[in-house]
């Protein structure tokens, strides 16, 4: 049976649906869970800060923030699949399956003393009371790894008499108290890992000038730090500048090396590359919005590297993504589904020919369905001139007024040949006119018609097609 056009306007609306849902797939944002830590960091509102941005600038990337209490756990999330993204701290807790994709902050462990103290080694902190600040396991653990790489131990907490040989007391301090410990004589340095251009750090050196006599602050000075990273390859170097804290007089007064550690914004390694571009992408395109939202905004930075090689080689890693970005090597949106394009292609030129081989075979069947009652026609009009009888002449004119429309049908419902349709209105005519001249025959009249009867109704060509 041929297809009838609403068949035709169905398969038509259906692949405009399809088109459609696929445009609107393409085009949809992409949600990636990411987790957040610390709770008491500047991190977590970084990230919030950075998805909100996404929202309002209707980027292609949504945020969504999960926050931790502790890295350790942010961490855990993304290694067991349950965020995208994570904020980690590799010295802590590197999931197996991360890549980074920015350093949201650098942190150096800061050591230090009025000037006057003569503390600028790790081996001068012997029997010495260090204060910190903010005692995160974080920052714990990486003072305490260092102190004991110099063969001291460190004690928790200010014991009632001198400090033991070969120890170093760690006492908890806030900031508000600081000033008068050191007059006291309570402690004998101070120990922050932190940014040292961050506002709390400017603060700390400043309490510990105020603390100097000679208004001049020494630094604990790491000489031995490449050493220190081979065995602990999770930490790096970092030199804090001269003149840092202050030029009247410069503090500190020459370069110090020390040892510092880093949180990282980091994505799970099955991350699509694009993707991973993007989110790259906006996290330092949006930056100027974001600083304005948090300070933290102004110590992201990207990871330094010399060669893609070094990049995706390293301890800790670059995704591939993320240096798509910072090598401007990003796929373009042909690039990108280009697989996509050329199996639409492929797929669309089959389908096409497909269709079209059906139209070919469905014409092709209605012109014989046409022929058939083109033959049956003729046939009907050889049996006209060799019946006599009434009943068979009427059964043959009523076989013909139905072959004539199922003819018509056809020619309505879909296009056809003009040669095939001429040749049927042929056959109607000479059919009814071998039926009619028999009849009147038969009924002893003349082969013309009477002038009172109506002339006999033949369908045309024209009128056909």
């Amino acid at each position: 049976m041929p297809i009838r056009r609403e068949l035709v306007f169905l398969a038509l609306t259906v692949l405009l649906v399809l088109a459609a849902a696929g445009a609107f797939y393409l085009s949809r944002a992409t949600t990636l869970t990411v987790a957040v830590a610390p709770s008491d960091g500047t991190e977590p509102a970084l990230i919030r800060a950075y998805a909100d941005a996404l929202k309002v600038s209707r980027k292609e990337i949504r945020l969504k923030v999960v926050p931790f209490d502790d890295v350790r756990d942010s961490a855990a999330a993304l290694q067991t699949g349950k965020a995208d993204l994570a904020v980690v701290r590799p010295d802590v807790a590197l999931p197996e399956n991360g890549l980074t994709l920015a350093i949201l902050r650098d942190q150096a462990m800061i050591i230090a003393s009025p000037e006057p103290s003569g503390i600028t080694a790790f081996d001068d902190l012997d029997r010495k009371r260090l204060a910190i600040l903010a005692h995160r396991d974080a920052d714990h653990t990486l003072i305490k790894a260092l102190v004991e790489h110099y063969g001291l131990t460190l004690l928790d907490g200010a014991p009632d008499g001198p400090v033991p040989a070969r120890h170093v007391a760690l006492v908890q301090l806030d900031e508000a108290d600081l000033a008068q410990a050191f007059a006291k004589k309570r402690i004998d340095a101070v120990v922050s890992v932190i940014a040292p251009a961050a506002p709390t750090a400017l603060r700390i050196v400043g309490i510990v000038q105020a603390a100097s006599r000679t208004r001049k602050v020494a630094f604990v000075d790491v000489a031995d730090g490449t050493a220190i990273i081979e065995r602990m390859p999770r930490l790096q170097a970092v030199t804090i500048p001269a003149g840092l804290f202050g030029g009247a007089p410069k503090v500190p007064a020459d370069d110090v090396r020390t040892i510092g550690a880093s949180y990282r914004l980091m994505a799970r390694a099955g991350l699509s590359r694009t993707v991973a571009a993007d989110v790259t992408q906006h996290l330092f395109e949006l930056r100027s919005g974001l600083s304005n939202a948090t300070a933290a905004a102004d110590y992201m930075l990207a990871p330094s590297y010399e060669t893609t090689a070094a990049a995706t080689s390293a301890r800790l890693p670059i995704h591939p993504g993320a240096i798509d970005f910072f090598e401007r090597e990003q796929q373009g949106f042909i690039e990108r589904y280009e697989t996509w394009i050329y199996l639409v292609a492929f797929l669309g030129g089959g389908f096409g020919s497909a269709l079209a081989w059906i139209r070919q075979r469905l014409s092709r069947v209605r012109r014989e369905r046409v022929e058939e009652a083109t033959d049956r026609l003729l046939a009907i009009r050889a049996e006209a001139r060799e019946t006599t009888d009434r009943a068979g002449l009427d059964a043959l004119a009523a076989e013909i007024d139905d072959l004539a429309g199922e003819i018509a049908r056809h020619a309505l419902e879909r296009p056809s040949e003009a040669r095939t349709m001429s040749a049927a209105a042929i056959a109607i005519d000479a059919a009814r006119s071998t039926v009619r001249r028999t009849t009147l025959r038969g009924d002893g009249r003349s082969g013309r018609p009477d002038a009172s009867e109506p002339p006999a109704t033949a369908l045309s060509a024209p009128e056909i097609a």
